[in-house]
């Protein structure tokens, strides 16, 4: 199958456990619910896009553990290539623990396992042979980070697309110049365009592209999404739906995105797909169970 689209990050599954309150030092909680799926937020997106037709690839790391087998049949059952995964004999999978109390507050507990072991020896770069665009998102540790800036070398000739995600707008615009420079579209929201560049997200959205993305999408929440690419600039307003969870809205925004960039869309267009894919995301738990499929979106124009 020749791919369109590979997205490279972190593989974890979230565990998640609803309590009566979130526990601090010394204190106890009871668990009301729990919940298990399989999640990354670059996995989610790949996910999204399998549903909206894109033959689509995988780049990440799972252990031969429970964990693994539920990150990799979740990718067979939506039509995601796992070929391009590498399996570790050792270590154990990633995993994310979350406590989420009444409110929908949550506590996180992040668990990397075997997605820091991944080194760039380890991909096959036939894998890109045909690919339009590569989604890059996050790892923890320092030695994925650098296998995603050697593959940007590696293939000059595909497109990239970049959500840094909390983890990497923290170690700042200096350490993602490599990354950001080759940018096609960089898909940050408002408070991690404050983080990297210390100003609002026009301010920001200014800087990036002065970095050398040619596009920045910038998500707002409820209040939708900015986009420009210095030339033209739109703010979308997000649809209107009755939120139920909001986790992996983000990763959905970045689907409907990308998929608007592949089927040659508008700017503005491309911003309207990935809200209306993100408001699907927010109508259902958790961050696959809304996303919708080819024949949810539209024919006319949204």
């Amino acid at each position: 199958m020749k791919l369109e689209v590979v997205c490279f990050g972190a593989l974890n599954v979230d565990k998640l456990y609803k309590v009566d309150k979130i526990a601090k030092a010394e204190e106890e909680s009871v668990i009301l619910d729990f919940k298990e799926a399989p999640g990354g937020s670059a996995a989610n997106t790949a996910v999204g896009l399998a549903r909206l037709g894109v033959k689509i690839g995988y780049i990440g790391k799972v252990a031969e553990d429970r964990e693994g087998s539920i990150l990799l049949k979740s990718f067979m059952d939506e039509g995601v290539d796992t070929s391009g995964i590498i399996v570790s004999k050792g270590g154990r999978s990633g995993s994310v623990i979350g406590f989420v109390d009444q409110k929908g507050n949550r506590a996180l507990y992040l668990d990397p396992g075997v997605n820091d072991a991944l080194r760039f020896e380890e991909i096959d770069l036939r894998y890109f042979e045909d690919v339009k665009f590569l989604h890059l998102t996050s790892f923890v540790g320092e030695m994925p980070f650098e296998a995603q800036k050697k593959i940007l070398q590696a293939v000059p000739d595909v497109k990239v697309t970049f959500d840094p995600g909390i983890i990497y707008a923290r170690k700042g615009l200096d350490n993602l110049k490599p990354i950001i420079e080759r940018c096609y579209a960089i898909l940050p929201n408002e408070n991690e365009v404050r983080i990297l560049t210390g100003k609002n997200y026009l301010e920001g959205a200014k800087i990036l592209l002065e970095e050398g993305a040619k596009i920045v999408a910038i998500k707002l929440g409820e209040r939708g999404c900015y986009v420009t690419d210095g030339r033209e600039s739109h703010i979308i307003e997000a649809f209107k739906v009755k939120v139920v969870d909001t986790t992996g809205a983000g990763d959905a925004f970045c689907a409907g995105f990308i998929y608007g960039l592949l089927k040659d869309k508008s700017l503005k267009e491309c911003g309207i797909l990935g809200n209306f894919v993100a408001s699907r995301c927010l109508t259902k738990m958790g961050a696959r169970e809304g996303l919708p499929k080819i024949i949810d979106i539209p024919t006319k124009p949204l």
